[in-house]
């Protein structure tokens, strides 16, 4: 071990010296990786060093359950990796010693690595020893930490980066993500109710339509958003399945048969995520369909919450030119030259982002693809997929967060508008087709949009006095009836239509 003026040291590999930073807790084969792949300035995310984390010290205590790893060693690493775990704040913080990008190797061999080598020389400071002893024979034989032949110990690149990316994910959306969508739900459901007495005009392809409850709309959006729920508990359960225990190919070389499942056991009960071992471990390593399943149901959401942002900006749209139905609170000036213009800025951020969310599952499913990411014994993009699945969980996470507390909160609607709007709208003539019929129900409309008149003004010109279908002369106050908004939005109501 030598020091030199450019503050580094040296360390031998397998593939010979490098030098290596002095004060850095990763060793050289990190720092060939470092070397070799200067392609994005993007770390692998922090999640996954910190779910990297927490299975290496599952995998340290299933060793030391099957007698493989002693006490003291298995300690050792457990500790270290707590500390990888609370973020390495005593060393600098996380990105300082683990800077692989993360377009390297596609198994992830790189950031395994990195792991391997800061958790033992974690031990060696802790053991007041120096940073790269931790292949040095004499502290070795003293019960020293080497970052393949212990922390490394019945693992493989090939089965812990797809574990450590699954519990990355499930952890993510288990305790930030599900709890963000159900906020949402729960604001959402509560306007539903609120606002179940706002009649207003509907909408089908941008036209007039029949009436419907501005709550039977947000009822819509509330719905969409428990469906988001129940997509994220079948990603967890995608994401549950781990490959730990199928080591290079699936095999299971170089581990205990038992391994895979201890460590599945172990990582449930440290993250109160239900984790299993997979069914199939060829599957699991060779292809990633679990993740590009789980990415799927991101992007499903981001389509919902891109959905809702979008109708209720264009309801919002005005204030005096548009539909202006809702109120949108006003966060902050809309226009550099437009005094007094404020935007639906909101609803954009957050459609922008869902946007994002849909491209990058479309990266994660070019990476679970054969050719692409999955070639014969193992899946080749897993740092790539790993690292859009996790920016989409954080975008839909924060977009829920933003669109709750800075839109839904402050958001009213305008009733007076909702009335008026209802009233002048020639989609009203629709219930009167049960009682003359769609040919004069729609001749009413155009004579009413030719006239500038209101479809009852007409109805009371061109229908009282004559017979409905049924024989039945109509009045005055049977138009009045037919053309109740209310009734309109009651299932089997006289303003029921289909198309």
């Amino acid at each position: 071990m030598s020091s030199n003026t450019l503050q580094t040291r040296t360390e031998k590999d397998t593939m010979g010296l490098m030098e290596v930073p002095a004060s850095a807790l990763y060793g050289a084969s990190t720092q060939r990786a470092v070397l070799n792949f200067p392609m994005s300035g993007r770390p692998v995310p922090a999640k996954v060093i910190k779910a990297y984390a927490i299975l290496k010290a599952a995998c340290a205590n299933v060793n030391r359950s099957l007698h493989r790893l002693d006490e003291g060693r298995a300690k050792a690493i457990v500790e270290a990796c707590r500390e990888i775990e609370d973020g390495l704040p005593a060393f600098g913080g996380l990105g300082v010693h683990f800077p692989v990008d993360v377009f390297q190797t596609g198994s992830g061999t790189s950031t395994n690595m990195n792991v391997n080598e800061v958790v033992a020389n974690i031990v060696c400071l802790r053991r007041h020893k120096p940073i790269g002893s931790s292949k040095d024979a004499a502290y070795l034989a003293e019960g020293g930490v080497h970052p393949n032949d212990h922390v490394n110990m019945g693992q493989s690149s090939n089965d812990t980066f797809p574990t450590a990316m699954h519990v990355a994910a499930a952890l993510a959306i288990h305790g930030e993500l599900l709890p963000a969508v159900k906020r949402i739900c729960e604001k959402l459901d509560a306007q539903a109710k609120q606002w179940d007495k706002i009649v207003k005009i509907g909408r089908t392809h941008l036209q007039d339509a029949t009436p419907i409850r501005l709550g039977q709309e947000f009822s819509g959006y509330a719905a969409q958003m428990h469906h988001a729920e129940e997509r994220l508990h079948r990603a967890l359960h995608a994401l549950g399945e781990l490959a730990i225990g199928g080591t290079a190919v699936g095999t299971g070389i170089n581990t205990h048969e038992q391994f895979g499942s201890m460590v599945a056991a172990e990582l449930m009960k440290r993250t109160g995520v239900h984790f299993r071992e997979a069914m199939n471990h060829f599957e699991s390593q060779h292809a990633k369909d679990a993740f590009v399943e789980a990415s799927g149901h991101l992007k499903t959401i981001a389509v919902s919450l891109s959905k809702i942002a979008n109708d209720i900006r264009w309801l919002g749209s005005g204030p005096r030119c548009g539909i202006g139905e809702l109120v949108l609170p006003a966060v902050q000036p809309g226009s550099s030259i437009m005094p007094g213009k404020v935007n639906p800025v909101i609803c954009e951020a957050v459609i922008m982002a869902c946007c994002q969310v849909i491209g990058n599952d479309h990266a994660v499913t070019l990476g679970g693809m054969g050719g692409i990411g999955s070639l014969l014994d193992l899946n080749v993009a897993m740092p790539m997929m790993s690292a859009n699945v996790m920016d989409s969980i954080e975008l839909l996470t924060r977009s829920c967060h933003v669109f709750t507390e800075n839109l839904l909160e402050g958001l009213k609607p305008d009733e007076e508008r909702c009335k008026s709007l209802i009233e002048g709208s020639l989609a009203m003539c629709t219930s009167l087709v049960p009682v003359i019929g769609y040919d004069k129900s729609a001749a009413i409309a155009k004579d009413a949009f030719k006239a500038g008149k209101t479809v009852r003004q007409m109805a009371y010109e061109t229908v009282v006095g004559q017979k409905d279908n049924a024989g039945v002369t109509i009045t005055r106050e049977a138009i009045d009836q037919y053309l109740d908004p209310w009734s309109m939005t009651l299932p089997g109501g006289e303003g029921a239509a289909g198309g």
